[in-house]
């Protein structure tokens, strides 16, 4: 049996990384330190769940995992910007029920927490932990979505396997950060495979990044070539392009699931 790395060592690499990036991208700078910030409190909560024994039933395991989020929350209050400063501290102020319900909806999937950044922040860490130990979560699963915690795609990208000479596309779960395959020809939200229908974007500042978009439920996705550089790592290279995000929503495109910069 090959031995993995604990999770919280996943999360401090990927703090690493954005750091090192914030030094040499001016312009993504602060988006960068921020997610560096929340990559090192997401660590933290890691290794908080890494000791405790979870079943995957979140009923069961949320008054466990209850006690640790209040550290993550305090560090979003303290150096998130505006937005998220306002709502952890009104977190902050949740009695156990009200924190207990929050976490709830965003973890049945409800249409009013679909957006809920810092539900998806603190659970990050519990549904990681949930692949590490081999525990299933009892979430429901959706086509094109996660085959293992149900999440929906923040980020695609494209390699070639050293054994094969065509190139594949993964996409990368916002909530477990699992990476799956799916057909290149086909939009992760909705399933449409008309190639006419799924038009590609690029810019010129970011070459190994484009935009997949779908014509038919106008959603995209943000996709990296890790042909061209193996180094990135997706959902932290994603925030140096924010630009091609700002104009496909000036386009009138949502992006499947948001990024680290809530976009």
């Amino acid at each position: 049996m090959i031995a993995t790395a604990p999770v919280h060592t996943g999360l401090e690499l990927r703090s690493a990384r954005a750091e090192a990036l914030a030094a040499e991208a001016p312009a993504a700078r602060e988006p960068l330190l921020f997610a560096a910030t929340l990559f090192r409190a997401q660590a933290a909560l890691a290794k908080g769940i890494e000791s405790i024994v979870l079943t995957g039933r979140f009923e069961d395991d949320v008054d466990r995992l209850l006690p640790l989020t209040e550290s993550l929350l305090r560090i979003v209050a303290d150096r998130g910007p505006d937005l998220l400063i306002e709502q952890s501290l009104a977190r902050l102020d949740d009695d156990s029920s009200t924190a207990r319900t929050r976490l709830s909806l965003y973890w049945t999937g409800d249409v009013s927490a679909r957006e809920d950044y810092l539900s998806r922040a603190i659970l990050r860490p519990y549904v990681e932990v949930l692949r590490a130990q081999g525990a299933t979560p009892d979430r429901l699963h959706r086509p094109r979505h996660c085959p293992f915690c149900g999440g929906a795609a923040m980020v695609s990208t494209r390699r070639t396997p050293p054994d094969s000479e065509a190139g594949i596309r993964l996409l990368h779960c916002a909530l477990c950060a699992l990476e799956w395959n799916i057909n290149r020809i086909c939009c992760p939200a909705c399933g449409e495979d008309d190639p006419y229908k799924l038009p590609v974007y690029r810019s010129d500042p970011h070459p190994a990044v484009r935009i997949e978009a779908c014509e038919t439920c106008r959603r995209y996705v943000k996709s990296i070539d890790l042909t061209l550089d193996a180094r990135p790592i997706a959902e932290v290279d994603d925030l140096l392009s924010l630009s091609m995000d700002l104009w496909a929503m000036e386009e009138g495109l949502t992006r499947i699931e948001p990024g680290l910069a809530g976009v």
